[in-house]
């Protein structure tokens, strides 16, 4: 379950990154960028436990709610890289928007 909620989490503050820039808010998309970035850590902690207990030998149950979690945390990690290029995005359309202001 930890998977699932820190990829939701990651994913909500990733989207909520994209919001901020959307409003020229830069500071705020970088802070909601690292809040997911800390999502995803705490995830891949829980998922490398995982793995390590499955390479000691011990054999896991795969569930779907296993697959479930799996599919969040990529989803997650999608949303986060897919934030970073759209507030990069934003952040060259304000500095055009300045631009055209200042001509």
């Amino acid at each position: 379950m930890n998977l699932i909620v820190n990829g939701g989490n990651a994913k909500s503050s990733a989207m909520a990154a994209i919001k901020a820039a959307k409003q020229h808010d830069f500071e705020q998309a970088k802070a909601k960028l690292a809040e997911a970035d800390q999502f995803i850590h705490d995830a891949h902690l829980e998922e490398t436990a995982l793995l390590t207990t499955e390479a000691s030998g011990e054999p896991l149950n795969i569930t779907l709610l296993m697959i479930h979690s799996q599919d969040h945390m990529m989803n997650a990690i999608t949303y986060r890289d897919l934030a970073a290029e759209i507030i990069e995005l934003y952040a060259k359309l304000d500095q055009v928007d300045d631009t055209q202001s200042e001509q």
